[in-house]
C-alpha cells in the first residue's frame, strides 16, 4: 500500500520537534479506515474521525481486545505472529505482523538513538524462551540485536550462568563494551551466585518476577542489583507484545520515547478521560510504528508522565493478568 510505505517514512524520519501531532492524526484516520475492529470501537464511542482534531480526542483500544480479537490494519495474511507469554488458563495477545522488517526498523533505530550502534557492545541476554519459535517479540529484539553486534560472545546465557560469569570478567578485563540484558529474576540470581565489579558495562532489566522470585518494587531490584555489580544505575526497558516500540530508563525509573511514540495518562475510573503531568492514571501508548495493527493503545498499567515526556511506571490495575517475560520458560 502506497499510503502506508509513505506514512512509514515519515514516522521513521520524526524528529523530536517534528509535527508528531499532525502525523499522529494521518495514521489514525488510516486505522480507522483498514482496521475493522478499531473502527467498531470507535463507532461504539460514538467518535467521527472527521472530527478528531487533536491526540486527546483519539479513542485508545482496549489493550485486552488483542487477546480474542484480529486486530490488523492490512489484508491478507499475517507474515508472523507474536504472541505474549500469559498466564495458565489465560489467552495470551497475539500480535499479528504485516511486515517483520517494520518491527525491526523500529527497534533498531530506537536501539541506536538511545545506546548508539549495537557493533558497539557485547549484547548478553539473560531471557527465557529463546530456543523455541521466536514468538515471543522480545526475544526476537534481542536476537537481532546480537546478530548486529557481531561480537563473538554475544548470545544468550540464562542457562549458563557460570560460563556468562567467566566471560564477563574476561571482557570486563579486556575493557570490552558490554550491555547485559535480561529478565528481573536472571539477574538476581546472576547476582546471588557471581556477584562481581562490572566495569563498561549496561545492565538493562525487563521486567519479569512473577513466580519466580519475591515481588519487589524497582527501587529495591535496581539497589540490589548496583550492590551486586557496582553499578551507578540500573537501566530498564519498557515494551510488549502488543507494541512495536520500547521506552529506555537509563536510571532512576524515567523512561524516554523515540520520536514516533508517545505515552499519555488516562483517569483510573474514566478511560475516556486523559489527565496531565505528575498524576497517577493507566498508561495510554501512542505507538505510531503499529502502523499495521493499532497505534493507540489503553494498557494495564499504571504510571504518570513528567513535563518533557518522561514516564514512570508505577504498577498495574489488580485486575490484570501477570505480564512476565518468565513465564516463556518451558
Amino acid at each position: 500500500m502506497e499510503k502506508a510505505k509513505n506514512l512509514l517514512e515519515r514516522i521513521f524520519s520524526l524528529t523530536e520537534g517534528g509535527d508528531f501531532e499532525e502525523l499522529t492524526l494521518e495514521v489514525f484516520r488510516f486505522q480507522y479506515d483498514k482496521n475493522a475492529v478499531y473502527r467498531d470501537f470507535c463507532k461504539a464511542l460514538g467518535c467521527n474521525p472527521e472530527k478528531v482534531t487533536c491526540l486527546e480526542e483519539i479513542p485508545f483500544l482496549p489493550i485486552e481486545l488483542f487477546k480474542n480479537k484480529r486486530v490488523v490494519s492490512f489484508d491478507g495474511e499475517a507474515a508472523h505472529v507474536f504472541v505474549s507469554s500469559g498466564t495458565t488458563g489465560n489467552d495470551p495477545s497475539k500480535h499479528y505482523v504485516a511486515d517483520t522488517m517494520v518491527y525491526e526498523q523500529s527497534f533498531l533505530e530506537c536501539f541506536r538513538l538511545f545506546y548508539g550502534p549495537p557493533a558497539d557492545y557485547c549484547m548478553l541476554a539473560l531471557l527465557p524462551g529463546y530456543n523455541g519459535p521466536q514468538n515471543a517479540s522480545l526475544v526476537y529484539m534481542a536476537n537481532r540485536l546480537i546478530e548486529e553486534s557481531g561480537h563473538p560472545h554475544s548470545g544468550f546465557y540464562l542457562h549458563d550462568l557460570e560460563g556468562l560469569s567467566e566471560k564477563i570478567r574476561l571482557m570486563v578485563d579486556r575493557g570490552d563494551r558490554i550491555l547485559l540484558l535480561g529478565v528481573s529474576f536472571a539477574l538476581l540470581d546472576l547476582a546471588g551466585f557471581f556477584s562481581m565489579p562490572l566495569k563498561n558495562t549496561i545492565v538493562m532489566e525487563t521486567g519479569g518476577m512473577k513466580g519466580r522470585r519475591r515481588e519487589m518494587v524497582r527501587e529495591e531490584l535496581h539497589q540490589l542489583l548496583c550492590q551486586a555489580f557496582q553499578q551507578e544505575a540500573i537501566h530498564s526497558e519498557y515494551g510488549m507484545t502488543e507494541l512495536f516500540s520500547q521506552a529506555y530508563s537509563k536510571g532512576m525509573g524515567l523512561f524516554s520515547c523515540p520520536p514516533w511514540m508517545r505515552v499519555l495518562i488516562r483517569e483510573d475510573n474514566d478511560p475516556l478521560e486523559l489527565i496531565g503531568y505528575r498524576r497517577g492514571g493507566g498508561i495510554n501508548v501512542i505507538d505510531l510504528a503499529n502502523l499495521y495493527s493499532c497505534s493507540f493503545i489503553a494498557t494495564q498499567d499504571l504510571g504518570r508522565v513528567h513535563p518533557g515526556g518522561q514516564f514512570e511506571v508505577l504498577g498495574r490495575f489488580d485486575n490484570s493478568d501477570v505480564r512476565g517475560c518468565n513465564l516463556l520458560v518451558d
